[in-house]
């Protein structure tokens, strides 16, 4: 009697389980193809593309007015000789002075820069990220969906197995009003 009590509590555990397995659904979702897609992120790229090239051509200007500089310098110093060498002197350590302070400069732009540019990405990106993750939410939602796995990050192995998943990228894209065409699934490994 035990030994039947026993078996059916097992089968009772077995069968709960998998009723419990079963009922997670699993989706998949390309997010590169998605940022593809949207129109804001190619408005963001080139915003960023044009901060950069000005923030380029400041840095040039300076790099430049510094070879400019250092080419007088260097003409200059041809020119030391044993009746002028005090007075040529005191202009080459002006100078090496001036250059110094203008290669910091250029160094300091390029750290400014840069810090821009990065801050600039993040006011412009973050909002599209969040964007797309809540509509990657939503869409998960409506469709009972208990993981979702985004499969442009294949690379990072972060994916091992899609068969029997659910794509919903077309749906997210719907769900941001970008153009919702099919992609090529992404490779199964």
């Amino acid at each position: 009697m035990k030994l039947i009590k026993l078996f059916f509590i097992a089968a009772g555990l077995t069968l709960t389980a998998n009723v419990a397995n079963a009922q997670q659904k699993i989706g998949n979702v390309n997010t590169e193809d998605i940022f593809a897609s949207l129109t804001e992120v190619k408005t963001a790229g080139a915003t960023i593309d044009n901060l950069t090239k000005t923030k380029q051509g400041e840095i040039e200007k300076m790099i430049t007015e510094y070879q400019t500089k250092l080419k007088v310098a260097q003409d200059k110093e041809k020119t030391l000789s044993e009746a002028n060498k005090e007075a040529v002197t005191k202009e080459l350590m002006a100078a090496q002075t001036e250059l110094q302070t203008l290669g910091k400069k250029i160094e300091d732009g390029r750290a400014q820069a840069a810090k821009e540019i990065s801050t600039k990405q993040g006011e412009l990106i973050t909002p599209i990220q969040q964007k797309v993750k809540a509509a990657i939410s939503a869409v998960a939602k409506e469709r009972n969906l208990s993981y979702v796995f985004d499969v442009s990050a294949q690379d990072g192995n972060n994916l091992v197995y899609t068969d029997g998943s659910e794509d919903i990228t077309a749906q997210v894209k719907t769900k941001l009003g970008a153009s919702a065409t099919a992609t090529k699934p992404a490779a199964k490994k």
